[in-house]
């Protein structure tokens, strides 16, 4: 028997009909909850999304599973591990994305029950973006060895940045220059039509506010992969597990926004968290650089052997420990501040 996935030279090569199949399973999920979230437009119970989560989040880890199965010895360890660790980095970073998708269903309206419409729609645009960009960073890494130092030194500075303004209360969506342009270029009605993306009034042919949403939601996830994308290279090279980790953390996303919306705000030091997840990776990554140097004007165009290679346990575990700690303060003080408000 055939293994789906072997390893050369600790390198997963995965056989074509395994990217096609993971593909074909991915798409026909979407388009199952695509046929029915159209049939019947409805607000979630928490049982539906609780039961639909456990099942995408299971998924996710008998998968990792399957990676340590079918690849072989101590290679299966490491590729399972690196899976774990790029997951619960884009599930981490998909948890940030739900803030801001609050604040977008808030800013344009959305009735409640077209909400998983919006979400669903905005998801799929986000898979398709993800895949553009997984593929480019794929391609940059195998012809230059010196594009960590630019994924790492991004990430650095996105942590910097996010770790400030997780300093303030930012509760409003401001638009980006793009979206400002869609508003101008497509006239759109004040009302929704269900969940037409256009509809016509008086013979013309106009945007409904759900087609603003859906591209306001496809176009914020596109800034958040500028993040996730280089911070998923740093924890593995593998554009499979790339692929299939940043898949299971957007599948559960609809569900998990339903079911955590009100428990967002109390993660208070969630942007902290996330910054500094961002910042160990990066450095990560351009220690890694170092390692791997060919650049002329760095030790002369040779490795720095002297530069540490953080292994893949490490930061699986580095990211577990930042993660536990930053939900357990953000409830501590959340409860306290309830406490405190209460007894005044």
């Amino acid at each position: 028997m055939t293994s789906l996935a072997y390893t050369t030279s600790t390198q997963m090569q995965v056989p074509t009909w395994v990217w096609w199949l993971t593909v074909g399973l991915m798409a026909a999920v979407l388009l199952f909850d695509v046929f029915v979230i159209a049939r019947r437009p409805h607000v979630p119970t928490t049982k539906e999304v609780s039961g639909a989560l456990a099942l995408y989040v299971g998924a996710a880890v008998v998968f990792g599973l399957g990676v340590w199965w079918f690849t072989h010895d101590q290679a299966g360890a490491k590729f399972m591990t690196e899976y774990y660790a790029g997951w619960l980095t884009e599930y981490s970073l998909s948890v940030d994305n739900l803030f801001i998708f609050l604040l977008i269903m808030a800013r344009f309206g959305v009735p409640e029950k077209l909400q998983q419409s919006a979400l669903l729609i905005g998801i799929i645009i986000a898979i398709i973006l993800r895949g553009i960009f997984i593929a480019v960073g794929a391609a940059a890494i195998n012809q230059f060895s010196w594009v960590f130092y630019i994924f790492g030194a991004f990430l650095i500075y996105t942590a910097v940045k996010l770790a400030r303004e997780g300093e303030g209360d930012d509760d409003e969506y401001e638009e980006n220059r793009f979206m400002k342009w869609v508003e101008r270029r497509f006239p759109a009605t004040q009302e929704y039509d269900g969940a037409k993306l256009f509809t016509k009034i008086d013979g013309k042919k106009l945007a409904t506010p759900m087609f603003i949403v859906i591209m306001a939601l496809g176009t914020t996830d596109l800034l958040f992969a500028l993040d996730s994308i280089p911070a998923i290279y740093g924890l593995t090279k593998e554009p499979y597990l790339v692929l299939t980790a940043n898949l299971f953390a957007l599948m559960g996303l609809r569900q998990l926004y339903f079911l955590i919306g009100g428990l967002l705000k109390k993660l208070v030091y969630l942007s902290i968290g996330l910054a500094v997840l961002l910042a160990f990776i990066g450095v990560k990554l351009v220690l890694h650089a170092l390692h791997e140097n060919e650049l002329p004007f760095i030790n002369g165009g040779h490795h720095v052997e002297a530069a540490p290679d953080i292994p893949i346990s490490v930061s699986l575990a580095a990211i577990v420990v930042i993660l536990g700690v930053t939900t357990v303060a953000s409830l501590l003080k959340t409860r306290r501040d309830e406490q405190a408000a209460a007894s005044s």
